[in-house]
């Protein structure tokens, strides 16, 4: 389905970094950045792994972590 004017409007605004958090960001040291992505991961990790398990209480840990690791290995598809 295409997206309409407004929609893309709505997706551009939400992708538009804040002028303040660049300049944080950039003051930060590669090794800062790099753990803050991380952090950010497992954490998305963990709500995923929640989330699944929430959905799917019947299913062992080993398909849990499956399903995790193709969620976040395949992005928003």
């Amino acid at each position: 389905m295409p997206i309409n004017g407004n929609q893309r409007r709505a997706i551009e605004r939400m992708e538009t970094l804040d002028p303040a958090m660049v300049r944080v960001m950039r003051a930060k040291s590669p090794a800062e950045r790099l753990a803050i992505s991380h952090g950010m991961w497992r954490s998305a990790r963990d709500m995923l792994r929640n989330l699944t398990r929430a959905e799917h209480p019947n299913w062992l840990e080993v398909e849990v972590c499956r399903k995790v690791a193709e969620r976040l290995g395949r992005g928003t598809r």
